[in-house]
């Protein structure tokens, strides 16, 4: 190659990585959207919209939230794998995104062919809750009194598949005992009807139970994380009072379409992880039971994912856990 062809390559080169750094650097130029799968008003939506308004400051653009909920999260999920891949869609996700396509024959995504992982968010720890009028106080007597009456203890659960249904199920065969699943069209309802008296106990997220169990309407046995609540302290974890190795908490995540590149996915990660970590956030939801992550890579979110679909596909295959 003589002189001449060598400074047009080695030009053409130096735009080739210019134009790349500055889409890079660009990234964002404009409003940046959250698409949250389910309703609006529970913990995925609370938590990505605070997640989102430190976005906005982070990022210097716009981050709103919009909910598009319906068929076990599938509309809003589906709409953003069709989204283009560029940054400005991205999903909202809990434990629903990761078990859908376990129990839908046709869930109309694939969590990992269709997605990227950019952080996981939140973690809310589960607990487990019975009406104060049933004669157990821990988890153990739970169990005895399970395997004295089998099948007649009722839990409620807030659909099938949901945190509540899937943790009970775990937790009963795990203790060798059965219950009878009684669905509910939401967490608001199950609730009631167990402080109620209607039911008899339930696998809960401490934000929605939390008030009925200082207020002695509804009475603790143990919670479902690796750790004591901090807003629980005095309730043991279900692994201290004798199932070992169980562990079922809510998760909350952030996705975005398949082939997102790597540099903006970086980006929003990082920018997530200093949201979580503003102390003044986290303190407020630490004091509704809810701990922020502020500390995890891209691929060690994709690892967990991974880990929690297989392990809930065995789960639901042995359960007959299905959503029509």
């Amino acid at each position: 190659m003589n002189r001449t062809g060598i400074a047009i390559a080695a030009i053409m080169l130096l735009s080739s990585v210019s134009n790349g750094w500055g889409q890079t650097a660009a990234y964002p130029v404009k409003l940046v959207r959250i698409v949250n799968p389910v309703a609006a008003g529970g913990n995925q939506d609370v938590i990505a919209r605070a997640i989102a308004d430190q976005l906005t400051r982070g990022l210097g653009q716009p981050v709103v939230v919009e909910s598009r909920p319906g068929s076990s999260a599938t509309v809003g999920t589906r709409f953003v794998k069709s989204a283009p891949p560029d940054g400005y869609t991205l999903l909202a996700i809990s434990n629903t995104f990761a078990r859908v396509p376990a129990m839908m024959a046709e869930p109309g995504y694939d969590p990992f062919k269709d997605f990227a992982a950019i952080s996981l968010t939140g973690d809310v720890p589960l607990v487990l809750v019975v009406n104060p009028a049933l004669p157990v106080k821990t988890v153990q007597e739970l169990i005895a009194l399970a395997k004295l009456r089998p099948g007649e203890l009722t839990s409620a659960a807030s659909g099938v598949g949901s945190t509540g249904h899937v943790a009970t199920e775990r937790f009963s065969r795990q203790a060798g005992v059965r219950m009878l699943h009684v669905q509910y069209k939401g967490a608001a309802p199950a609730v009631i009807d167990l402080v109620g008296g209607h039911v008899m106990l339930r696998f809960d997220q401490v934000t929605t139970s939390l008030a009925f169990i200082r207020a002695g309407k509804l009475r603790a046995l143990g919670v479902s994380s690796r750790k004591r609540a901090a807003v629980l302290p005095a309730v043991p974890t279900i692994e201290e009072s004798g199932l070992a190795g169980f562990h079922d908490t809510t998760f909350n995540g952030l996705m975005a379409p398949a082939g997102t590149p790597r540099e903006v996915i970086e980006r929003v990660r990082t920018e997530v992880a200093k949201a979580a970590a503003v102390k003044e956030l986290r303190n407020r939801f630490m004091e509704q039971g809810i701990e922020l992550i502020s500390s995890n890579s891209a691929e060690e979110f994709s690892g967990f994912l991974r880990k929690h679909i297989e392990e809930f596909a065995i789960l639901a295959r042995q359960a007959g856990i299905t959503i029509n």
